[in-house]
């Protein structure tokens, strides 16, 4: 038997520490111990096993984040089944995650419900719905169902079996469904908890999606391997976020650059962080240097920067919670030691150190994406998980990331990365959004232009900003136009949509 699934991390945790607060859902300030957390998800198991639930099944989870959504996932761990996630900002593309996953099961929270009743027809292979909210035309109540639910059956779980289907993010095209193994995953946060020095005495606070495989390996699988009371967050609101991470004592904060950023100003307008907090984490976007120094130097708090994607299961580099200077401040963090990690050239060979190349892995990651073999074979080419992000490395092993390599600009034959760019323009105080595209030039090919959003009651023009960006970085290595628009697009992990600007700046 295994001893490297998510199951056996959940039970030998609730052993060692069973009356430890497990979870805590901030919205409806509601808790479940380790011990509780064991049980609950064995009823789970039994009421899908009762709705035929079998090992190699996928059971559709499309909610917001909350205790029953942890249950519903370890519910179809525990019957070696994959918990398959999809966003609720995805809505209106419902049919395609579904019909993609193909689910017998489908659980959903009731505001969903108009888009279950819309798709229904459309969704062949779900032949039962549950809903968290009550009972629903067509759906059972989640609670009913598990308080009738019999002993789950027992099922060998090993740690080469798949757990998890996440879908990409969709930056730069059509979101893929990546297979998540147990013992892969298992190992990357493992080391993922080491590295940031978690235990018991933490307390987390996560607001973001569960549909996202972030949350997965930042919050929640790190947390209890090291039996931190792990919290949970469905709505963001920056001050509610800030007193509960006060009151509640939180040392811990996995998040991304843009909910970072709220803190941060909630902190400055308050004039202190909240009391207990020691680590903030990034990940989904690059984080600006400046942010990380603020953190440091104003609130006394480490903010930790990841690198991963949804095929990984785990990061490819990860900072130390500890005080970083100069350069290094601009670095995400060496590797992890699940993973070995390259920069390598076109023809896949190791560049010599800071050298830029693209970032390239092997020692854990995928299965491969669902339903879709030409694409894996071609991520995971040679043995190596192909990024598609380039970047370059130390002497020290510490990563820095230049950008994704679709999203690079080649401007007279010039290649331009927009990271640079993004973080002169982050650093005016009226920015609260930005992404630098290729525009297309007859006569260069593409110019950078810089798409911007502004926060709430802030002011700027497009003349403004890059004169801001010509006193930062000299107008070579400015963008060369910049448009300000009401309101960023972003995908349903919380990044900005790149593809949809690109789009968009194409009139396609």
């Amino acid at each position: 038997m295994s001893f490297m699934t998510f199951n056996d991390m959940l039970r030998r945790t609730a052993w060692r520490l069973p009356d430890h607060t497990f979870l805590h859902w901030s919205d409806k300030n509601r808790s479940m111990t380790y011990a509780q957390g064991d049980q609950i998800s064995d009823q789970v198991a039994g009421a899908l096993a009762g709705l035929g639930i079998e090992k190699g099944d996928r059971v559709g989870i499309f909610a917001h984040n909350g205790l029953d959504y942890v249950m519903a996932m370890y519910g179809a761990w525990k019957l070696g089944a994959m918990s398959a996630h999809i966003s609720v900002l995805q809505a209106d593309n419902l049919a395609y995650f579904v019909n993609d996953s193909a689910p017998k099961v489908l659980i959903y929270t009731g505001d969903m419900h108009p888009a279950i009743e819309r798709d229904r027809p459309q969704m062949p292979s779900v032949k039962h719905y549950i809903c968290y909210d009550g009972a629903k035309d067509g759906s059972s109540d989640w609670s009913t169902l598990i308080a009738a639910a019999p002993k789950p059956p027992a099922v060998c779980v090993e740690d080469e079996d798949p757990a998890h289907l996440s879908y990409t993010s969709g930056t730069s095209g059509k979101p893929k469904g990546a297979v998540l193994a147990h013992g892969v995953v298992a190992r990357a946060t493992h080391c993922i908890a080491e590295r940031l020095g978690l235990s018991s005495a933490d307390i987390s606070l996560g607001p973001t999606s569960l549909a996202s495989s972030y949350h997965l390996v930042a919050n929640l699988l790190p947390g209890i391997h090291r039996g931190v009371t792990i919290g949970l967050l469905s709505k963001w609101n920056a001050e509610t976020a800030w007193d509960e991470m006060d009151r509640r004592g939180v040392t811990v904060f996995p998040s991304n650059p843009l909910l970072l950023t709220d803190i941060l100003n909630v902190s400055r307008q308050r004039g202190r962080k909240p009391k207990a907090l020691r680590i903030g984490v990034s990940g989904g976007a690059p984080v600006p240097p400046d942010l990380k120094r603020a953190y440091q130097d104003e609130l006394g708090v480490i903010l930790v920067e990841s690198y991963g994607q949804s095929e990984l299961g785990g990061f490819v580099a990860l900072g130390y919670p500890r005080r970083e200077e100069g350069e290094r401040l601009g670095a995400i963090g060496p590797a992890l030691p699940d993973k070995e990690v390259w920069i390598a050239d076109e023809k896949g060979d190791e560049v010599p150190a800071g050298q830029p190349g693209e970032m390239v892995l092997r020692g854990g990651y995928m299965w491969g994406y669902w339903g879709m073999p030409e694409k894996t074979a071609e991520t995971l080419k040679g043995g190596w998980l192909h990024t598609g992000d380039m970047g370059r490395m130390d002497s020290e092993g510490y990563i820095y990331m230049l950008g994704r390599w679709s999203e690079r600009i080649v401007s007279s034959g010039k290649v331009i990365f927009p990271r640079a760019m993004e973080e002169a323009l982050y650093r005016h105080p009226a920015v609260r959004y930005v992404a630098v595209i290729g525009k297309p030039d007859a006569k260069v090919g593409e110019i950078p232009k810089a798409i911007v959003a502004l926060y709430d009651g802030k002011s700027a023009t497009p003349d403004e900003l890059i004169a801001h960006c010509h006193a930062e970085l000299g107008a070579e290595n400015s963008p060369a136009a910049i448009e300000i628009i009401p309101q960023m697009p972003m995908t349903p992990t919380g990044k900005i949509a790149k593809a949809d600007l690109q789009r968009r700046e194409r009139g396609l």
